[in-house]
């Protein structure tokens, strides 16, 4: 967990900072660690990090762009070398806050839960609500947080307040799948795959939200982001119900293409629906395999087994995990895995 230190720390950095640049990964705990350190902060651009699984180098075009002094990266578990040192060459700090695996950080101001004991892996909107202590804005720290599948300790306390959007509930998937507020969850982060305009848009909304009651309904500031999860979902559902059927023996396996990438989404509710199974969902873009897995079992260990001898990179939690593969493996990255995996869980 981060020490109170790092918290008072990281408040100081982003205090200090008068121009900065969030860069934050595409999904609901990236949005919502960007929006808490905003509102914040009062100040600063955010860009979706669309690359996976790193921060690449063709970020640094943004440097260039803002010209910030401070950098906060938040929620990606690798940045490529090259955006590192541009940035430092121009003189610009940077800021990681993740949890995922720890990752060799030189010249560069990293927190991470899990570096400090006891170590934890908290999502990173949790810690960006840690560092902004805004209880008002407890709601973006509870959509972060239920996206990336954890329920916090303050869950009982956002209950009491919003019992007409989040039930009592005793899980995070329950609290995803079973509340209204999971379902605003889902409609951020579909609106994120969104063109860059309305995601733009998007977020300047949220910035001024000022109660979590104005995104429930389709409104003149909600239109575009329910309009863009009406469109979406009605993919998502269908490509849901063909995966159930693949949801034999103790492999879910599905693979789709398009221009849609989904993957993450579908392996989440897929493994809620199916908790005893490993979920592998590999989304097909041109030569390569995007795949979002899901287990009980220590599904970034295996992965990274089943990836050996094969051109690819795999990480993330030991829980939920991801790699990306030529499409060519992607027979041999299945059948590696299904002999990692053991029968009985």
């Amino acid at each position: 967990m981060l020490t109170q230190k790092e918290i008072l720390e990281f408040r100081e950095l982003l205090n200090t900072a008068q121009n900065p640049l969030f860069l934050f990964d595409n999904d609901t705990d990236g949005l919502s660690a960007f929006l808490l350190l905003r509102r914040l902060a009062g100040k600063g651009k955010g860009v979706v990090i669309k690359s996976f699984p790193d921060l690449n180098a063709s970020y640094t075009r943004k440097l260039y762009e803002f010209n910030p002094d401070y950098v906060f990266v938040l929620d990606k578990p690798l940045i490529a070398k090259e955006f590192i040192d541009t940035a430092l060459s121009l003189g610009i700090k940077v800021v990681w806050l993740d949890h995922h695996p720890l990752q060799e950080h030189e010249g560069v101001f990293y927190f991470n839960p899990l570096a400090s004991e006891p170590a934890t892996n908290e999502p990173t909107s949790y810690w960006a609500y840690q560092i902004a202590g805004r209880k008002n804005d407890a709601w973006l720290a509870m959509l972060g947080c239920i996206g990336d599948w954890f329920l916090p300790e303050f869950s009982q306390e956002f209950h009491k307040q919003y019992q007409d959007i989040f039930s009592d509930v005793k899980t995070a998937a329950q609290a995803l799948y079973e509340t209204p507020l999971g379902k605003i969850a889902k409609i951020l982060s579909f609106a994120l795959k969104d063109r860059t305009t309305n995601v733009v848009r998007m977020i300047k909304f949220l910035i001024e939200v000022k109660d979590l009651h104005e995104l429930l309904d389709e409104n003149s500031k909600t239109r575009t982001m329910y309009k863009r999860f009406r469109e979406i979902n009605g993919k998502y559902s269908k490509l849901l119900e063909k995966a159930k059927s693949f949801a034999k023996g103790k492999l879910l396996f599905f693979q789709y293409s398009g221009d849609l990438s989904i993957s993450g989404e579908l392996a989440n509710e897929l493994f809620y629906n199916f908790p005893d199974k490993t979920v592998a969902i590999a989304y097909i873009k041109g030569s390569d395999a995007q795949i979002s897995l899901r287990s009980k079992q220590d599904i970034r260990e295996k992965t990274a087994i089943a990836i050996q001898g094969i051109e690819g990179r795999s990480g993330g939690h030991k829980n939920a995990c991801a790699a990306k593969v030529p499409v060519s493996d992607l027979p041999k990255f299945r059948e590696n895995l299904e002999k990692e995996l053991n029968p009985l869980i």
